[in-house]
């Protein structure tokens, strides 16, 4: 069932609060809840991305992600993995899995536990020694990177399931790179990504507060290129409500690209 504009609107100042990506525990970039990611801070020490022309060089990246995780102290997020995947992975065939921006790695963890070969990769150094943390406590093993989805080097054809819940991947890092991570996907294997829905007086609103999600690859963005790719099929386009939000949670809808590749 769509969600009205109207409910949307009642929410819209509460969303520019959370919007943003790079890991996905259950999305904290409803970190006031407890994931989704986060939008990129003004706060001292946290240049804006209109002020910073190195926002999105990898130690850049690194410092603001580390610096986020950093605030919550010792405190991780929900530790639940994004209820869209949850949804979109039970009954699909255990195989191996690239979980992008895994953050303290619920996704992973998850995936996991449920007999998948997991790597996970993000930017924080922090994020990833909790999610040691917790796979240690879960019992399963997850083979964890710590880098630049966008530039980082991953096999390619390797993997059955590439997941991005609420990706923050700058488009700074051109075309190519984001080509060279949908050829992670091994023939026959699922790309699997979960956006914000938000309308355009959302992204004024987020604009006028000195994030600009134009600057990140988009649902829009994602769409056109796996539609230019020849080997690539889109399975599934909607925008839904979101399942399994945390409590209290006003990210209220996903837009949801799953695809396979041929």
């Amino acid at each position: 069932v769509p969600l009205s504009c109207e409910y949307r609107k009642v929410h819209c100042e509460m969303v520019v609060l959370s919007y943003g990506g790079s890991m996905s525990d259950h999305d904290p970039h409803d970190q006031h809840d407890q994931h989704d990611q986060h939008e990129p801070h003004d706060h001292e020490g946290h240049p804006s991305p209109a002020t910073d022309p190195d926002r999105f060089s990898a130690a850049q990246q690194a410092a603001e992600w580390d610096g986020r995780y950093g605030e919550q102290g010792d405190i991780r997020w929900s530790g639940r993995p994004n209820g869209r995947l949850v949804a979109e992975v039970t009954g699909m065939t255990a195989g191996s899995a690239l979980d992008v921006g895994c953050g303290e790695g619920a996704d992973a963890i998850w995936l996991a536990t449920g007999g998948w070969t997991v790597t996970g990769v993000d930017v924080s150094d922090i994020a990833l020694e909790r999610g040691r943390a917790a796979a240690a406590d879960a019992g399963v093993v997850v083979e964890w990177i710590r880098g630049d989805a966008l530039a980082t080097p991953l096999p390619a054809g390797a993997f059955d399931l590439v997941s991005l819940q609420y990706p923050a991947l700058p488009k700074a890092a051109g075309e190519a790179a984001v080509r060279a991570l949908l050829d992670t996907v091994r023939p026959g294997g699922v790309l699997l990504a979960v956006y914000h829905d938000i309308d355009e007086e959302h992204r004024e609103l987020m604009a006028a507060k000195g994030f600009d999600p134009a600057d990140y690859v988009g649902a829009d963005d994602l769409r056109s290129l796996l539609a230019a790719a020849a080997d690539f099929t889109l399975e599934l386009d909607e925008i839904a409500p979101r399942l399994d939000p945390p409590s209290g949670n006003h990210h209220v809808a996903d837009e949801v690209l799953r695809a396979r590749r041929r």
